[in-house]
């Protein structure tokens, strides 16, 4: 299998909501945003899918030489051959990918965040930064477009947050802020029993609505940023922000019933988002 196809069916099997938004772009960009986000995918797999946390902490450690001898000339993994010859045309520096892997090698330190400022650095690392490497690959002219990539991002991974409260809970994660438990008087155990009468308390609602209306802010401050000028190459990760705000919509409207189940979108009704989008422009 070439590099090239291995990063394609990591891609493709996610299912992730940026998969919809590349297929609009030109060959060659899509090239370098499939290689790109195959190798956030590894990343990220490492600390899902692997139980023993030293056996993660390894993996994580390979993967910080890799990347660098393959910014030296060699690399080895299909990912990375894939992804190296895009680099230097899309400005991916050796520092964005250490960000990522850095991000997730906070998964394994810790699964709490006392406040939101600590959980604004982790979403820096494992989505703001991705968010800018991926506005460079998509085109980008105007300074105001690396902010308004970066917010972008930010506001994607709260709605991650949110939707996979559940999910995170019976891994023994929680990525709400301890601050913010305390101040709806939400408990950790509650959270992580996932169950009723705890799980869906009003207490519990209250929390969620307010993480929703966090994101909703940041989506609407990234989209104020967004020069005019850029509008047009950075449709897709528009496709991705419109993906991600309907999802986000879709889980109010379930009244945050994320403890014991995903809410996730129909592939049909996200290609229909990226295809307005892409028509529509927003």
């Amino acid at each position: 299998m070439t590099p090239e196809k291995y990063v394609q069916e990591k891609t493709a099997k996610s299912g992730s909501s940026f998969y919809y938004a590349f297929l609009f772009l030109p060959l060659d960009r899509r090239a370098a945003i499939t290689a790109f986000y195959a190798f956030c995918r590894e990343i990220d797999d490492v600390v899902d899918e692997t139980q023993d946390p030293g056996v993660a902490a390894t993996k994580l450690a390979w993967w910080q030489k890799e990347t660098a001898s393959s910014f030296a000339g060699a690399p080895q993994h299909p990912v990375m051959r894939a992804l190296m010859p895009h680099c230097a045309s899309y400005d991916i520096r050796l520092e964005h990918l250490h960000a990522v892997i850095e991000g997730c090698q906070m998964d394994l330190d810790q699964n709490r965040f006392l406040d939101y400022p600590g959980l604004q650095r982790y979403c820096h690392l494992v989505a703001g930064v991705v968010g800018e490497v991926a506005a460079g690959i998509f085109g980008s002219t105007e300074a105001g477009t690396k902010a308004y990539a970066h917010k972008l991002g930010l506001a994607m991974q709260l709605t991650n947050i949110i939707r996979d409260v559940g999910d995170d809970a019976r891994r023994g994660r929680i990525y709400l802020p301890i601050s913010e438990l305390q101040q709806f008087d939400v408990k950790a155990h509650e959270i992580l029993q996932r169950s009723r009468p705890w799980g869906y308390s009003e207490r519990f609602t209250a929390l969620m609505q307010f993480q929703a209306g966090r994101a909703h802010q940041l989506y609407d401050e990234a989209f104020a940023l967004l020069p005019e000028a850029d509008r047009r190459t950075q449709k897709p990760g528009l496709m991705m922000a419109n993906i991600y705000r309907t999802l986000l919509r879709e889980i109010e409207r379930e009244n945050f019933q994320v403890l014991q189940q995903r809410i996730s979108l129909t592939p049909l009704r996200k290609v229909w988002i990226a295809v307005r989008t892409n028509l529509y422009g927003r």
